[in-house]
């Protein structure tokens, strides 16, 4: 069996240039956001990632032409010299500072075989069209060039190791556009990176956070290469891809907030009557920033409200007792009438990063006619859901600070 993570020949920005290449992960802006970001930068990874940044306004995101853009892109920097490739596999260190908060992962090349035998973990479930547009990418590509975020459970062995290399002179820093700082070491030491494929061989599974598309594409391009080619190893690039290893105890989940265009009839007054069925309600002094699990804050008719889901009604399934799953399942849908949040126009999601005034001024608007405030989910409450082979709902977890895009890539051959 495959080893679960190793090394790789990363394909990365060459000495001095990871300010002008590295991007926001490429599902986090649209298009127009890209062009606004990538203007006057013509290093920038966005014209890989988004390459329809370079052809005509309103092409069809799926256009053959925009997936040979990006190929043609990326062949143009790797030629250029902007990106260089190890000519030797390595791990790196990789750390993320956002204000005062600080995470050191592992860059790492994750199995194929352990994610189909569900030892890499997942907890979502996937879109076909979304799964086809990665397979697509990476197949022009011939590399994967969007890392998968991952979690595993805190070692203090890997954590000392990871901690040594970082005393070193990084081999990149850069502050993205954002204010998040993006710093990168090689492991250089045969021995440690011996060590540190033994440690994460040890380890029961590794959580995907963030990449279900990114990861489930890998898993089928893998298996179209391997049809191709029976006599392979098995250990060929790309039955691996990019990935990034963060420890649970590091990882920061914000809260994913839920605003509402209507009362599905009612109004304000009758409302606020139907909730006592499922939550107690009491007014809020400013912002209803929910300080527990079980706790809501909502914004409605210009007032702030705190609602505390009734104890009985949280059972005790790993799905079902989450924040999201308890107010789908005991307002969103028996009150305002969303069944499917996922396929409905009524309701939109808000990341935590935007804060509470965005919620109070989208239904300030009018636009909306309620928002509810939702306590983040936790790192266990996810590991626990992928541990019993489930999947969360949809919009249940914002990671911030994000990774980077065009730090380190994986080509496949």
């Amino acid at each position: 069996m495959p080893t679960l993570i190793k090394p790789l020949r990363g394909l990365r920005p060459a000495a001095g240039r990871a300010a002008d290449v590295i991007a926001p992960p490429y599902d986090v802006l649209n298009s127009a956001e890209a062009r606004l970001r990538a203007a006057g930068r013509p290093a920038s990874f966005l014209h890989i990632s988004k390459p329809e940044i370079d052809l005509p306004e309103g092409i069809d995101l799926h256009d053959p032409q925009v997936y040979a853009q990006g190929a043609e892109n990326f062949h143009a920097m790797v030629a250029s010299g902007v990106l260089v490739r190890e000519p030797a596999p390595h791990y790196y260190v990789y750390r993320l500072r956002m204000g005062d908060h600080v995470q050191t992962g592992i860059v790492c090349a994750g199995s194929v075989a352990a994610y189909d035998a569900n030892r890499i973990r997942k907890h979502e479930y996937t879109r076909p069209d979304k799964e086809d547009d990665r397979v697509r990418q990476i197949t022009a590509l011939n590399a994967q060039t969007g890392p998968v975020l991952l979690a595993y459970r805190a070692s203090d062995a890997v954590r000392d190791i990871l901690a040594g290399v970082a005393r070193a002179a990084p081999l990149s820093e850069a502050t993205a556009d954002d204010g998040i700082v993006h710093t990168l070491w090689r492991v250089d030491d045969a021995a440690t990176i011996e060590r540190l494929t033994r440690l994460f061989d040890a380890m029961p599974a590794l959580y995907i956070a963030d990449g279900h598309h990114r990861s489930a594409a890998a898993s089928r391009v893998a298996a179209t290469l391997r049809a191709r080619n029976p006599a392979a190893s098995g250990e060929e690039a790309w039955e691996y891809f990019l990935c990034v290893a963060f420890p649970q105890d590091e990882m920061q989940i914000l809260d994913y907030n839920r605003v509402v265009r209507d009362l599905n009839g009612r109004s304000p007054e009758a409302f606020l009557a139907a909730l006592d069925a499922g939550f107690t309600v009491e007014p809020a002094t400013g912002q209803a920033r929910p300080r527990q699990a079980g706790e809501f804050g909502m914004f409605l008719a210009g007032r702030w409200y705190r609602l505390r889901i009734r104890p009985q009604l949280v059972p005790a399934d790993p799905v079902a007792s989450l924040d999201v799953s308890l107010l789908q399942d005991q307002l969103l849908e028996p009150l305002l009438g969303i069944r499917d949040p996922r396929t409905d126009r009524r309701i939109d999601f808000v990341g935590g990063m935007r804060g509470l005034g965005e919620l109070e001024k989208r239904v300030a608007s009018g636009e909306m006619a309620v928002a509810f405030a939702l306590f983040p989910t936790s790192m266990a409450s996810l590991m626990a859901v992928a541990d019993a082979g489930k999947v969360m709902p949809p919009k249940s977890t914002w990671f911030e600070p994000k990774l980077a895009d065009g730090l380190v890539s994986h080509v496949l051959d």
